[in-house]
């Protein structure tokens, strides 16, 4: 009685004895922390919802989706812009792409492509290199057709181009050499 085996005072890790105690599982940290720590990836988006009212600037590094109200200047340089069904945008837009499926009063400026859904409205002037409105959607305003400019080659692989020399005619050319 007074004497414990070995193995009832600490038993080993690596037996295969069931155990009385319930399975806990390991969960990874939130995703808000984790969004911290790493720079924002191309499959990252933020969302401003119908309950939320932003006046001012708005600059994002991910896609941004708007179902809420907007007013003043939106920017996402290398991203796409959704206004949901429920966004009421007053700005002035630059994006990568955007797509309208609620109201945008102002002008709007998409490096790639425009797309303006069926139940939506914008007013304003356009700029993009395409364009898709559909049926039943609103719009007023101008549309300017950019062509995206063509990649330019690296410096490093251009050719240099070749020195022009002046045309010097032969005559003179004869004259001018020195006779030794």
């Amino acid at each position: 009685m007074w004497n414990r085996r070995k193995d009832d005072e600490y038993p080993s890790r690596n037996t295969a004895q069931p155990s009385h105690e319930p399975a806990r599982e390991v969960t990874p940290p939130p995703a808000a922390a984790a969004r911290h720590e790493q720079p924002a990836t191309s499959g990252s988006s933020a969302t401003i919802g119908k309950a939320v009212m932003v006046k001012g600037q708005i600059y994002s590094r991910e896609d941004l989706m708007i179902d809420g109200e907007v007013e003043g200047t939106v920017e996402l340089q290398e991203h796409r812009l959704t206004v949901g069904p429920n966004g009421r945008v007053q700005a002035g837009i630059k994006a990568k792409e955007i797509v309208v499926l609620g109201t945008i009063q102002g002008n709007v400026e998409a490096a790639e492509k425009i797309e303006i859904r069926k139940e939506a409205k914008l007013v304003g002037d356009i700029k993009t290199a395409r364009i898709v409105i559909e049926d039943g959607a609103y719009f007023k305003g101008s549309i300017d057709i950019a062509r995206p400019e063509p990649a330019k080659p690296a410096p490093a692989a251009a050719p240099k181009p070749a020195q022009v020399q002046p045309a010097v005619p032969a005559a003179a050319s004869a004259s001018s050499e020195v006779k030794r």
